[in-house]
């Protein structure tokens, strides 16, 4: 193919999967600061009568699975999509989702912390695994769409005046455990445990140092890593995010840390923010809120890990020995552009928004913006187990390779955060901050 094709040929504003997540984030974020939408439906929490999940929630649900669909459509025809196929395959796609949030909202279920991304994965993996996906499915099927519209989301909850009240505690241990981390996971499993794929190892190492999921989608798409590759990384990465959500809080209490100490603890090794802010609370309200700013300061370094790993793979891993030097373009379409909306959303809410509404307004659109966020993961997380098959993981789990990478990792991870954060937040290298 010529130069000229390849120009032709390439994404553009309007047909790029990336762009489109910034699109779909935009339009969100424009409706709820507008107060265009006052709410997001949800479903909700019930004991014994499952029926109490759906009291008054059935016509909100179904209006918000309309404009979902509605939206996903539009983005969806300009990429080149059916109209009708996405449509007939998304309505169902949402109802997995809302069955989903129903089991990860029965209060027993909630309790112990099993939220609606690992029920969401693991109906979608059922059923592909079983009766199988069915074909008029599959072209609604598009994961990261999905997810990466909800990365912009996040963008929005990480405030940088939150950020700020912490200081120097909070970025020590957020910023300074994590790129030790990531090197030594990617050398441990390509040199010594001698995973064949580079991808999957940079993915796994991502999500364990960074914050899991999202750091995943954005590294897997910097690499363009397979999708069971990311499917195998988004498995391991919610299963022991459940463990260590529950255990950890357990064991902080047991040996009498700080409470202090231990919410820096978790903020920077449980992989999910959901998941930080439940068990950070479990120690209290001020260890709560440590928890989920270091968690926050740690998940700006999603676009950075992002760029990184793109600057690398482009220049080192994929570059041959008599190739030509990558050009900067290279690096700039490898990156992975839904960062920029990601960036963008917190440069809005942090510098704009807050000093225009003030701080109680602003945590009123983060709710809502928050709730849309949770059901395009969760609908991202049914995609994923429907797109994926256990025959294909086996041939990725290579020896139980994978699985010894991420728990080596993230011993590593557990054992350099909590000295990071006994030395920041301890009184040892800073005043108290609380």
């Amino acid at each position: 193919m010529n130069n000229n094709a390849q120009v032709a040929n390439r994404p553009t504003l309007l047909t790029s999967e990336d762009w489109w997540a910034i699109w779909i984030g935009a339009l969100l974020i424009t409706v709820t600061v507008t107060g265009l939408v006052t709410g997001v439906a949800g479903v909700g929490r019930w004991t014994i009568d499952p029926v109490a999940a759906f009291d008054g929630r059935v016509v909100p649900l179904a209006i918000l699975g309309i404009g979902f669909t509605l939206l996903t459509t539009v983005a969806v025809v300009f990429m080149g999509g059916s109209l009708i196929l996405h449509q007939a395959g998304f309505i169902p796609l949402f109802l997995l989702a809302v069955l989903a949030y129903f089991f990860a909202n029965q209060t027993g279920i909630r309790a112990v912390g099993v939220g609606y991304a690992f029920w969401a994965l693991m109906l979608g993996l059922i059923i592909a695994n079983t009766v199988g996906t069915p074909g008029w499915l599959k072209p609604a099927l598009r994961s990261e769409l999905y997810i990466k519209a909800g990365l912009v989301l996040l963008g929005a909850e990480i405030l940088f005046n939150r950020i700020l009240n912490l200081g120097p505690p909070g970025l020590f241990v957020a910023w300074l455990v994590t790129p030790v981390v990531i090197v030594f996971m990617y050398r441990f499993g390509v040199r010594v445990l001698k995973i064949k794929s580079p991808s999957l190892v940079i993915i796994i190492a991502a999500a364990t140092s960074v914050c899991g999921v999202s750091a995943a989608i954005a590294t897997a798409a910097a690499v363009r890593a397979k999708k069971d590759e990311l499917t195998l990384t988004v498995g391991m990465t919610l299963i022991f995010t459940v463990i260590m959500m529950v255990l950890m809080p357990l064991l902080i209490d047991s040996v009498g840390m700080d409470p202090i100490v231990g919410g820096a603890w978790i903020g920077g090794t449980v992989d999910a923010t959901g998941a930080v802010v439940a068990a950070g609370a479990m120690l209290g309200e001020d260890a709560g809120q440590v928890a989920a700013v270091v968690k926050m300061i740690q998940n700006i370094l999603i676009g950075v890990v992002a760029f990184l790993v793109a600057v690398y793979w482009v220049t080192s891993i994929e570059k041959s020995a008599d190739s030509a030097r990558p050009a900067a373009s290279e690096i700039w379409t490898r990156f992975p552009k839904f960062i920029l909306g990601f960036v963008g959303a917190s440069l809005l809410f942090s510098f704009v928004l807050i000093p225009i509404l003030g701080d109680e307004t602003v945590d009123g659109i983060i709710d809502l913006t928050s709730d849309f966020r949770g059901w395009l993961f969760c609908i991202a997380f049914v995609s994923i187990g429907l797109e994926s098959n256990f025959r294909t993981l086996a041939n990725q789990i290579q020896g139980g390779r994978p699985l010894q990478l991420y728990l080596v990792g993230q011993t590593l991870n557990l054992v350099l955060t909590l000295l990071a954060a006994y030395l920041a937040f301890g009184g040892i290298l800073f005043d108290p901050v609380l």
